[in-house]
């Protein structure tokens, strides 16, 4: 279904569908109408000389340099060219796709002042699959992501590469093939494609999304390390965190319970501790603090996604144009940075309970590594080592980079969110993550399969879906094939999708 854009309304999740799925987008009438408007007046106010900035002065240090006539008929050419300057690999075609969709809903709110020409060719870009090449790496996140974003304005020149049906050709070339005419720029219109936050939030968006549906799929692990683990289940009744009042603990207990319903382990039918360590019993608290931090990092990137990020702003209904700041990307690289570390939290705790699976002197009668032939084999014990291997990575990269601004452009720029750092460094740690849920999922496999007992319907659902990736460590064998299975199962969301198609949404 097409997701029409109008400057409001877009959520994370419909960025996800536009960026990840290739949904296609329209603009909203009203909103070619508000940029139209716009329009007029910004070419009223140049015909009348009025300085702004960007457009009849320089950029950065040189905003006191103004323009001439024609000099600012070719400034957007050279402005664009001087800010095509990052560096690295190609950043993913979602996070790219992400960022034009971003950049289309802030137009839409008519206070850029670019041409309507320029805003629906970005319409055009995404639902025909031309999708520029930009470098990941380059943006400090204020002034926007100028660099990556002037990798996409290039294609408005017929310059620059993009992808289109799979193939990596000149921005021209592409397209050309795909029927989309090449608009030029013209004044304003190229600080007006480039002048936002958009990329560093698009790739937020992702990760957040991600990041959700990694958080359901730690619960589903923790269900199954303590049903392995015969934990006590008194900690998981939703009166106890309904009387502390934290809505992620709340939630958090829930799924837990929901994913051991019907297990023997609730019923009486076992004995167990009378308190289980920390990585046990506080598994609510310390998942549900994650929540948290995401539904705090999702509500301000929907905020971006809905705002009008850019400099200078126009305001037709008082015939004023505003400079300001923002481009400023720290609202989302704070509780961004925020997100990765609360990332890196579950995953320790996920490795402190899969010591407990693998340690014989904490696993409840469990084998030793989990294996029966302990000596001879040494079961998963390695296994333990690769996930503290990608924790340490994750907690290196949980360094906040929002702090870590550097001054730029002579000191005109001299605080800057370093907000696309933190995307990239989440995406690292996403990935890491997956990794180390993989493996706890793995041991818990393992562990229910030396008990004798029923586990509840969601644990028994993820079990057999595990099952048939990664089978029984019987005798030991290379694990690096089991390990990267597991990630990518993790990743796939498959263990999430069958566990909900079982027993219900665990939201």
């Amino acid at each position: 279904m097409t997701i029409v854009l109008n400057g409001s309304g877009l959520s994370v999740e419909n960025l996800v569908k536009i960026a990840r799925y290739g949904e296609k987008v329209e603009l909203h009438p009203d909103a070619l109408e508000r940029i139209n408007v716009c329009r007029s007046m910004l070419e009223e106010k140049l015909a009348a000389h009025e300085i702004m900035y960007g457009i009849n002065t320089g950029i950065g240090e040189f905003s006191e340099v103004v323009l001439n006539d024609e000099q600012v008929q070719q400034f957007q050419r050279y402005l664009i060219y001087n800010h095509a300057a990052g560096i690295g690999d190609p950043a993913p075609i979602e996070y790219v796709r992400g960022a034009m969709a971003g950049r289309i809903n802030v137009h839409a709110h008519g206070n850029s002042g670019c041409r309507p020409e320029i805003t629906l060719t970005l319409v055009e870009m995404l639902n025909r699959g031309v999708t520029p090449v930009v470098c990941q790496k380059g943006s400090v996140g204020a002034c926007g992501d100028l660099a990556p974003m002037s990798q996409i304005a290039l294609l408005m020149m017929g310059e620059g590469e993009a992808y289109y049906e799979g193939e990596r050709l000149p921005g021209r070339a592409a397209m050309e093939k795909a029927g989309i005419p090449i608009p030029g720029l013209q004044a304003r219109d190229g600080l007006a494609t480039i002048n936002g936050a958009n990329l560093l939030t698009a790739m937020s968006a992702l990760h957040l999304y991600d990041m959700n549906r990694w958080l359901k799929q730690a619960e589903i692990a923790c269900a199954m390390s303590l049903e392995a683990l015969l934990a006590n289940m008194k900690p998981y009744d939703a009166r106890l965190h309904q009387l502390r009042g934290f809505t992620g603990a709340i939630r958090s207990a829930n799924a837990i319970r929901k994913c051991i319903a019907g297990s023997d382990l609730v019923t009486g039918k076992i004995k167990t501790k009378v308190q289980d360590a920390y990585s046990m019993r506080s598994s609510p608290q310390v998942i549900g603090a994650a929540h948290d931090a995401i539904a705090y990092a999702k509500s301000q990137v929907e905020i971006e996604l809905n705002g009008v990020g850019d400099n200078p702003i126009w305001l037709p209904e008082f015939k004023l144009t505003l400079t300001g700041a923002n481009f400023q990307g720290s609202p989302v690289s704070l509780p961004m940075d925020l997100a990765g570390a609360a990332i890196t939290m579950v995953s320790v705790l996920s490795e402190r309970r899969l010591n407990r699976l693998t340690n014989p002197a904490l696993s409840v009668g469990l084998p030793a590594f989990l294996t029966k032939g302990a000596g001879m084999f040494s079961g998963m014990m390695l296994s333990q080592y690769t996930a503290d291997s990608l924790i340490v990575e994750q907690r290196i990269l949980s360094a906040p980079a929002s702090i870590g601004s550097i001054p730029a452009a002579a000191d005109q720029e001299d605080f800057v969110s370093m907000g696309m750092n933190t995307a990239i460094k989440n995406a690292q740690i996403i990935d890491n993550a997956y990794g180390v849920l993989g493996i706890e999922f793995m041991a818990g496999a393992q562990g229910l399969d030396f008990r004798e007992f029923m586990p509840g319907l969601g644990v028994q659902t993820a079990r057999q879906v595990i099952r048939k990736y990664v089978d029984h460590l019987d005798e030991d064998r290379p694990l690096y094939a089991d390990h990267n299975k597991m990630k990518a199962l993790v990743r796939s969301g498959e263990i999430l999708e069958e566990v909900e198609k079982a027993i219900g949404s665990l939201e």
